[in-house]
Protein backbone atom coordinates (compact mmCIF):
# COMPACT_ATOMS: atom_id res chain seq x y z
CA UNK A 1 0.00 0.00 0.00
CA UNK A 2 1.26 3.48 -0.79
CA UNK A 3 2.72 5.47 2.08
CA UNK A 4 0.43 8.30 0.96
CA UNK A 5 -2.60 6.28 2.03
CA UNK A 6 -3.05 6.39 5.83
CA UNK A 7 -3.48 3.12 7.70
CA UNK A 8 -6.62 2.33 9.70
CA UNK A 9 -4.65 3.07 12.89
CA UNK A 10 -3.58 6.49 11.56
CA UNK A 11 -7.14 7.33 10.58
CA UNK A 12 -8.43 6.28 14.00
CA UNK A 13 -5.77 8.41 15.70
CA UNK A 14 -6.71 11.42 13.57
CA UNK A 15 -10.41 10.99 14.34
CA UNK A 16 -9.69 10.78 18.08
CA UNK A 17 -7.48 13.88 17.92
CA UNK A 18 -10.14 15.84 16.02
CA UNK A 19 -12.83 14.68 18.44
CA UNK A 20 -10.71 15.75 21.43
CA UNK A 21 -10.00 19.14 19.89
CA UNK A 22 -13.69 19.80 19.15
CA UNK A 23 -14.64 18.81 22.71
CA UNK A 24 -11.90 20.99 24.22
CA UNK A 25 -13.05 23.99 22.15
CA UNK A 26 -16.68 23.47 23.17
CA UNK A 27 -17.91 22.76 19.65
CA UNK A 28 -19.28 19.38 20.72
CA UNK A 29 -19.60 17.47 23.98
CA UNK A 30 -18.74 13.90 24.87
CA UNK A 31 -22.45 13.16 25.30
CA UNK A 32 -23.11 14.47 21.78
CA UNK A 33 -20.52 12.08 20.38
CA UNK A 34 -21.96 9.21 22.41
CA UNK A 35 -25.46 10.06 21.20
CA UNK A 36 -24.39 10.07 17.54
CA UNK A 37 -22.75 6.67 17.96
CA UNK A 38 -25.88 5.37 19.69
CA UNK A 39 -28.09 6.67 16.87
CA UNK A 40 -26.04 4.91 14.21
CA UNK A 41 -25.74 1.72 16.23
CA UNK A 42 -29.34 1.46 17.44
CA UNK A 43 -31.70 3.79 15.58
CA UNK A 44 -30.29 4.24 12.10
CA UNK A 45 -29.26 1.26 10.13
CA UNK A 46 -29.65 -2.43 10.73
CA UNK A 47 -32.96 -2.06 12.54
CA UNK A 48 -34.32 -0.01 9.66
CA UNK A 49 -33.01 -2.46 7.10
CA UNK A 50 -34.58 -5.30 9.08
CA UNK A 51 -37.89 -3.44 9.00
CA UNK A 52 -37.65 -3.17 5.20
CA UNK A 53 -36.81 -6.87 4.83
CA UNK A 54 -39.70 -7.91 7.09
CA UNK A 55 -42.09 -5.72 5.08
CA UNK A 56 -40.85 -7.32 1.85
CA UNK A 57 -41.30 -10.81 3.29
CA UNK A 58 -44.87 -9.95 4.33
CA UNK A 59 -46.06 -7.81 1.43
CA UNK A 60 -45.46 -9.11 -2.13
CA UNK A 61 -46.40 -5.76 -3.68
CA UNK A 62 -43.90 -3.89 -1.52
CA UNK A 63 -41.28 -6.53 -2.30
CA UNK A 64 -41.80 -5.97 -6.02
CA UNK A 65 -41.37 -2.22 -5.55
CA UNK A 66 -38.27 -2.78 -3.41
CA UNK A 67 -36.62 -4.96 -6.03
CA UNK A 68 -37.58 -2.51 -8.80
CA UNK A 69 -36.38 0.65 -6.99
CA UNK A 70 -35.00 0.17 -3.49
CA UNK A 71 -34.41 3.86 -2.88
CA UNK A 72 -38.02 4.82 -3.55
CA UNK A 73 -39.47 1.80 -1.72
CA UNK A 74 -37.43 2.65 1.38
CA UNK A 75 -38.75 6.20 1.25
CA UNK A 76 -42.26 4.75 1.63
CA UNK A 77 -41.15 3.67 5.11
CA UNK A 78 -39.49 7.02 5.85
CA UNK A 79 -35.99 5.65 5.27
CA UNK A 80 -33.60 7.74 3.21
CA UNK A 81 -30.56 9.92 3.54
CA UNK A 82 -26.89 10.36 2.83
CA UNK A 83 -25.27 7.24 1.35
CA UNK A 84 -28.70 5.89 0.46
CA UNK A 85 -29.52 7.97 -2.59
CA UNK A 86 -29.08 5.11 -5.08
CA UNK A 87 -29.67 1.67 -3.61
CA UNK A 88 -30.27 -1.70 -5.25
CA UNK A 89 -31.63 -4.71 -3.35
CA UNK A 90 -30.63 -8.20 -4.50
CA UNK A 91 -32.88 -11.12 -3.62
CA UNK A 92 -31.34 -14.37 -2.39
CA UNK A 93 -32.85 -17.64 -3.58
CA UNK A 94 -32.06 -21.34 -3.34
CA UNK A 95 -30.06 -20.98 -6.56
CA UNK A 96 -28.22 -17.68 -6.00
CA UNK A 97 -26.67 -16.07 -2.93
CA UNK A 98 -25.51 -12.45 -3.04
CA UNK A 99 -22.71 -10.80 -1.07
CA UNK A 100 -21.66 -7.15 -1.04
CA UNK A 101 -18.26 -5.48 -1.10
CA UNK A 102 -16.78 -2.14 -2.05
CA UNK A 103 -13.44 -2.95 -3.66
CA UNK A 104 -12.32 0.68 -3.95
CA UNK A 105 -13.13 2.03 -0.49
CA UNK A 106 -16.12 1.31 1.75
CA UNK A 107 -19.28 2.54 0.01
CA UNK A 108 -22.19 1.24 2.01
CA UNK A 109 -25.95 1.94 2.36
CA UNK A 110 -25.88 3.69 5.75
CA UNK A 111 -29.63 4.47 6.01
CA UNK A 112 -30.53 0.77 6.04
CA UNK A 113 -27.41 -0.88 7.46
CA UNK A 114 -25.99 1.73 9.82
CA UNK A 115 -22.26 2.11 10.33
CA UNK A 116 -20.13 -0.21 8.22
CA UNK A 117 -18.33 -2.85 10.28
CA UNK A 118 -14.55 -2.52 10.45
CA UNK A 119 -13.97 -5.72 8.50
CA UNK A 120 -15.99 -4.33 5.57
CA UNK A 121 -13.37 -1.60 5.15
CA UNK A 122 -10.35 -3.90 5.45
CA UNK A 123 -8.32 -4.47 2.25
CA UNK A 124 -8.19 -8.22 2.97
CA UNK A 125 -11.99 -8.56 2.86
CA UNK A 126 -12.30 -6.30 -0.17
CA UNK A 127 -9.81 -8.37 -2.15
CA UNK A 128 -10.57 -11.90 -0.98
CA UNK A 129 -14.38 -11.87 -1.13
CA UNK A 130 -14.12 -11.26 -4.88
CA UNK A 131 -11.53 -13.98 -5.51
CA UNK A 132 -12.71 -16.73 -3.16
CA UNK A 133 -16.15 -15.85 -1.81
CA UNK A 134 -17.18 -19.32 -0.67
CA UNK A 135 -13.95 -19.75 1.31
CA UNK A 136 -14.18 -16.27 2.89
CA UNK A 137 -17.80 -16.79 3.93
CA UNK A 138 -16.99 -20.16 5.50
CA UNK A 139 -13.61 -19.36 7.07
CA UNK A 140 -14.12 -15.77 8.19
CA UNK A 141 -17.83 -15.72 8.98
CA UNK A 142 -18.70 -19.37 9.61
CA UNK A 143 -21.34 -19.10 6.90
CA UNK A 144 -21.45 -22.14 4.64
CA UNK A 145 -23.30 -21.64 1.37
CA UNK A 146 -24.22 -24.93 -0.31
CA UNK A 147 -22.10 -25.87 -3.33
CA UNK A 148 -25.31 -26.05 -5.38
CA UNK A 149 -25.90 -22.32 -4.78
CA UNK A 150 -24.11 -19.82 -6.99
CA UNK A 151 -22.48 -16.91 -5.15
CA UNK A 152 -22.61 -13.52 -6.84
CA UNK A 153 -20.48 -10.65 -5.53
CA UNK A 154 -21.72 -7.09 -6.03
CA UNK A 155 -19.31 -4.16 -5.90
CA UNK A 156 -20.86 -1.06 -4.32
CA UNK A 157 -19.70 2.38 -5.39
CA UNK A 158 -20.49 6.00 -4.71
CA UNK A 159 -23.00 5.81 -7.56
CA UNK A 160 -24.73 2.59 -6.49
CA UNK A 161 -24.98 0.87 -3.12
CA UNK A 162 -26.14 -2.74 -2.96
CA UNK A 163 -27.66 -4.77 -0.16
CA UNK A 164 -29.29 -8.16 0.17
CA UNK A 165 -32.87 -9.32 0.68
CA UNK A 166 -32.21 -12.67 2.42
CA UNK A 167 -34.59 -15.59 2.12
CA UNK A 168 -37.43 -15.74 4.59
CA UNK A 169 -36.82 -18.56 7.08
CA UNK A 170 -39.11 -21.57 7.11
CA UNK A 171 -41.58 -21.78 9.97
CA UNK A 172 -42.45 -18.07 9.99
CA UNK A 173 -45.89 -18.21 8.38
CA UNK A 174 -48.27 -15.93 10.22
CA UNK A 175 -45.51 -13.97 11.94
CA UNK A 176 -45.88 -10.22 12.31
CA UNK A 177 -43.45 -7.83 10.64
CA UNK A 178 -42.04 -7.00 14.07
CA UNK A 179 -41.34 -10.69 14.76
CA UNK A 180 -39.78 -11.16 11.34
CA UNK A 181 -37.56 -8.10 11.72
CA UNK A 182 -36.01 -9.66 14.82
CA UNK A 183 -34.59 -12.44 12.60
CA UNK A 184 -32.77 -10.09 10.21
CA UNK A 185 -29.11 -9.36 10.90
CA UNK A 186 -26.82 -6.73 9.45
CA UNK A 187 -24.59 -9.52 8.14
CA UNK A 188 -27.52 -11.18 6.37
CA UNK A 189 -28.16 -7.92 4.51
CA UNK A 190 -24.50 -7.75 3.46
CA UNK A 191 -24.64 -11.42 2.50
CA UNK A 192 -21.95 -12.70 4.85
CA UNK A 193 -24.24 -14.30 7.41
CA UNK A 194 -27.62 -15.97 7.76
CA UNK A 195 -30.80 -14.61 9.24
CA UNK A 196 -31.53 -15.90 12.72
CA UNK A 197 -33.27 -19.25 12.94
CA UNK A 198 -36.99 -19.04 13.61
CA UNK A 199 -37.91 -20.58 16.96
Amino acid sequence: MSSLVPSQEEISARVKALESMLIEQGVITTSMVDRMVEIYENEVGPQLGAKVVAKAWSDPEFKARLLADATEACKELGISGLQGEDMVVLEDSDDVHHAIVCTLCSCYPWPVLGLPPNWYKEPAYRARIVREPRKVLADEFGYVVPDSTEIQIWDSSSEMRYWVLPQRPDGTDGWSEEQLAELVTRDSMIGVGPVKVAS
